[in-house]
């Protein structure tokens, strides 16, 4: 079952295409990563999705509604989680759950949501007292307490440091456990990488490619990159493999056959007493990828 689909999604600002002919689909209980550069179109996609903002061509289906007319039923469906909430400082964590609770028909238990976020500590905590990761927690529980199929988090760990954002990506994942669809914006290439079954990528309004996150722009069959520090006492010309220089006696080559060609560098060395200092082997990263496939090298963080 298809918890979203988009064929042929269109959207114009005073003649310029915003989206042009964007097309496709989010399994139930899939998590997706949208990427792509400032200006891309993401915002404006999603909040199509949403049912925020008007389209001007194509369909789009989400959970079964046209999200332009959906109502009550379809946003009762769908949780919301923004870059930063608009919280009254003055509530605690648990009143603020309570209170946005009591918008749904059927909310997830209080208890079970501040459970779910880690929040037992602060529960009777005033807003106004959390921290930038705890309030980034209570956003996500805010659109989990509505019990929605499908959730839309926007850039979700944006200003995290690196501690908070490897918890929040564990709170994404159990959503994966509780069966939930999730659609995800984010710059981060990693974020993508350890929370997405699939990432599209949109540039300039259109989409340029889409997959897992380990065969897209074709990682999975990309060739090799083989490098390391050349032996002091070691020209590239000693090397059994055609290699070139990169700088600081870096040396590198791309290559179909890493195994071999490891083979035969490991055994010239060892037959020398030699270590390869340094020695990696790497395809493109998913951020080699995105950048190749966007262009863009301002919006990237690793």
């Amino acid at each position: 079952m298809k918890a979203i689909e988009v064929r042929g999604l269109r959207k114009t600002y005073a003649g310029v295409d915003a989206v042009r002919d964007l097309t496709f689909s989010v399994d139930e209980g899939e998590v997706v990563a949208v990427l792509g550069p400032n200006g891309a179109g993401k915002t404006t996609t999603v909040e199509i999705l949403e049912g925020y903002r008007d389209r001007d061509g194509g369909d789009v289906k989400v959970l079964g509604f046209d999200p332009a007319d959906g109502g009550p039923e379809f946003r009762s469906r769908i949780g919301i989680v923004l870059q930063a909430g608009g919280f009254d400082p003055h509530l605690t964590v648990r009143e603020m759950l309570t209170m946005y609770g009591g918008y749904y028909p059927k909310p997830r238990s209080v208890d079970e949501v501040i459970a779910l976020v880690d929040l037992g500590e602060k529960e009777q905590s005033r807003v106004r007292t959390l921290s930038g990761g705890q309030q980034r927690r209570l956003d996500l529980a805010i659109g989990l307490i509505g019990d929605p199929d499908l959730l839309f988090l926007d850039e979700p760990t944006t200003g995290f440091d690196p501690s908070a954002r490897r918890h929040a990506w564990e709170l994404v994942a159990r959503l994966g456990d509780l069966g939930k669809t999730v659609l995800l914006t984010t710059h981060y290439m990693e974020e993508a990488q350890v929370l997405a079954d699939r990432v599209v990528v949109i540039a300039h309004g259109e989409k340029v490619a889409e997959g897992t996150p380990e065969s897209i722009g074709g990682r999975s069959t990309a060739e090799v990159a083989i490098r390391f520090v050349l032996p002091a006492a070691a020209q590239v010309s000693d090397l059994p493999v055609a290699m070139t220089e990169e700088g600081g006696r870096v040396v590198a080559v791309h290559t179909a056959r890493p195994t071999a060609v490891l083979r035969d560098l490991t055994a010239w060395a060892v037959g020398r007493g030699e270590e390869l200092e340094g020695l990696t082997v790497a395809r493109p990263s998913l951020e080699d990828v995105y950048l190749a496939l966007t262009g863009d090298d301002d919006d990237v963080r690793a």
